[in-house]
C-alpha cells in the first residue's frame, strides 16, 4: 500500500512538473496573456516592419502597454499595416508616435510609443500618424560599405602628369 501511495506522488509531482515547463514555455514565447484586460485597437502604418511579429510587445518608456495582434499589407500604398492592442490604462496623446525598435543588438522587435503632448487622446480604432520603420541592419551595413567605397574612391590622388 506504501509503495501505490509513493508511486501516486511521485505521478503528481511529474504532472505539476510538465504543467509548469508549459507554462514558462508559453509566456517565454509570448504566446498567451493570462490576464484579461480591457484594450483598445491603435493602427500604424511603416515603410518596412523588420522581423516584426504578432504578439510582439508595445512598450512606452520600457514597460509593456500593449500588444501587436495583426500585420498586414496595404496594397495601395504597399506599406506595413500592423494592429496594436494598448491596455486601458494607457491613453496616448494623438501627436504620439511608434516606432519599431530592437531589444539589444540582434534581439526581438517590437513597437515603442512616444507619448506626445497634446490635449486628445488616441480613440479606439485611430490610426497613428508619425511613425519610424525598423532599422534593417543588413541596409546600414550595405550603406556603410558602399560609402566607404564612394568616399575611396574620391580620395584618390590624382595621376601625375607625364613629361
Amino acid at each position: 500500500m506504501a509503495k501505490r501511495n509513493i508511486e501516486t506522488l511521485v505521478g503528481a509531482f511529474v504532472l505539476l512538473g510538465l504543467l509548469a515547463l508549459v507554462f514558462v514555455a508559453l509566456k517565454a514565447a509570448n504566446l498567451t496573456s493570462f490576464s484579461a484586460t480591457d484594450t483598445y485597437t491603435l493602427t500604424a502604418r511603416f515603410d518596412n516592419i523588420g522581423g516584426l511579429k504578432v504578439r510582439a510587445p508595445v512598450r512606452s518608456a520600457g514597460v509593456v502597454v500593449g500588444r501587436v495582434t495583426g500585420i498586414t499589407l496595404d496594397p495601395k500604398t504597399f506599406q506595413g499595416v500592423v494592429k496594436l492592442e494598448i491596455d486601458r490604462h494607457f491613453q496616448f496623446p494623438r501627436d504620439s508616435s511608434a516606432k519599431i525598435l530592437t531589444a539589444g543588438l540582434l534581439g526581438d522587435q517590437y513597437v515603442g510609443i512616444e507619448p506626445g503632448g497634446e490635449d486628445k487622446n488616441y480613440a479606439p480604432g485611430d490610426t497613428v500618424t508619425q511613425t519610424q520603420s525598423a532599422v534593417v541592419l543588413e541596409n546600414l551595413i550595405g550603406q556603410f560599405l558602399f560609402n566607404k567605397a564612394s568616399d575611396a574612391g574620391a580620395a584618390a590622388p590624382p595621376p601625375a602628369p607625364k613629361k
